[in-house]
C-alpha cells in the first residue's frame, strides 16, 4: 500500500514537472514573439542620417509607405533572414518590379540609388 501511494506521488509529481516545463517553453516562446519581427526606419538624408521620416515593423512581407510617401534611407533590425529595397516612383512601388538591394539577416543600412527615394522593403 506504501508502495503503491509512492509512485502515485511520484506520478503526480512527475506530471507537474512535464506542465511546468511546457508553461516555461510556451512563456519563453511568447516572450521572444516581439523579437520576431523587423524594425525599419525611414531618414530624410543617405546613409540614415537626417531627420526621421517614418518607422515601421512587421514579422515578414511588405512594408510599403502610404500616400506616394518615400525616404533617401531606411535603417532595418531583427530580420529574419533577408530584406529586399524598392525604389519609389512607378513599377516598383509596394514590393514590386525587382528590388535595387537586398541585404541578408540582422540589421544595417540601405540608401537608394542616386535620384531616387526608398518607398517599400520586402521582408523575408
Amino acid at each position: 500500500m506504501v508502495f503503491t501511494q509512492l509512485l502515485f506521488l511520484l506520478l503526480i509529481s512527475y506530471k507537474t514537472m512535464q506542465f511546468n516545463i511546457r508553461v516555461v517553453f510556451i512563456t519563453a516562446v511568447l516572450a521572444a514573439a516581439p523579437a520576431l519581427s523587423a524594425s525599419v526606419t525611414a531618414f530624410a538624408g543617405a546613409g540614415c542620417t537626417g531627420t526621421i521620416v517614418s518607422t515601421g515593423s512587421i514579422g515578414t512581407g511588405c512594408l510599403a509607405f502610404t500616400n506616394g510617401g518615400s525616404a533617401r534611407s531606411w535603417s532595418y533590425s531583427g530580420v529574419p533572414h533577408s530584406i529586399a529595397f524598392y525604389e519609389s516612383g512607378g513599377g516598383h512601388d509596394d514590393c514590386t518590379n525587382g528590388a535595387f538591394e537586398t541585404l541578408g539577416a540582422g540589421s544595417g543600412c540601405a540608401t537608394a540609388p542616386a535620384g531616387f527615394n526608398i518607398e517599400s522593403a520586402l521582408v523575408s
